[in-house]
């Protein structure tokens, strides 16, 4: 088993975390949503519970068709998501922050 991302660690392990965490850290890519359940392992029925909340709210969109799935990315010009990226980022640098210190001492 995989250890859980430390924005996992701090936020919590929830389904809609998970898929936060999976789409800020490949956010340069698009993804079909069967991608995003699987990669963030989060099961297809929960994604679809919250999925249309995080397009509504513009968190997500839809980049392009690929045969019949469409496929989907982090909507970067939002300025919420923005704020998720730099939080993932800050989380990241404090626990390589307190490692370095721990070293250093």
């Amino acid at each position: 088993m995989i250890d859980k991302s430390l924005f996992l660690q701090v936020l919590g392990n929830s389904p809609l975390n998970r898929v936060l965490d999976f789409l800020i850290v490949f956010k340069d890519f698009d993804y079909s949503l069967t991608d995003i359940s699987e990669n963030a392992n989060v099961a297809w029925s929960t994604l679809h519970l919250f999925w249309n909340d995080l397009e509504r709210h513009h968190l997500v969109h839809q980049t392009r068709t690929v045969g019949k799935a469409k496929m989907y990315k982090l909507n970067n010009t939002n300025p919420v998501v923005k704020q998720l990226i730099k939080v993932h980022y800050l989380i990241a640098k404090e626990y390589a922050d307190k490692k370095l210190r721990k070293i250093m001492v």
